[in-house]
């Protein structure tokens, strides 16, 4: 049998120690966001989190 098990990441602790080398290119993070929509598109942005069409949605103004 296998299983998955999710659960809350504390990446916030993370971010100070980690964004410089982001920024400068010495690591790269990878894909963060699997869904970009304008801000006007919020309520489709919930849903497709709610469907499990999105993991992450980034809003664009």
């Amino acid at each position: 049998n296998v299983g998955v098990v999710g659960g809350v990441a504390p990446v916030r602790g993370y971010i100070e120690e980690l964004l410089p080398d982001v920024r400068s290119g010495s690591i790269t993070p990878g894909k963060v966001f699997d869904l970009e929509l304008p801000l006007s598109d919020v309520a489709e942005a919930y849903a497709a989190m709610d469907e499990r069409r999105a993991t992450k949605v980034l809003l664009r103004p």
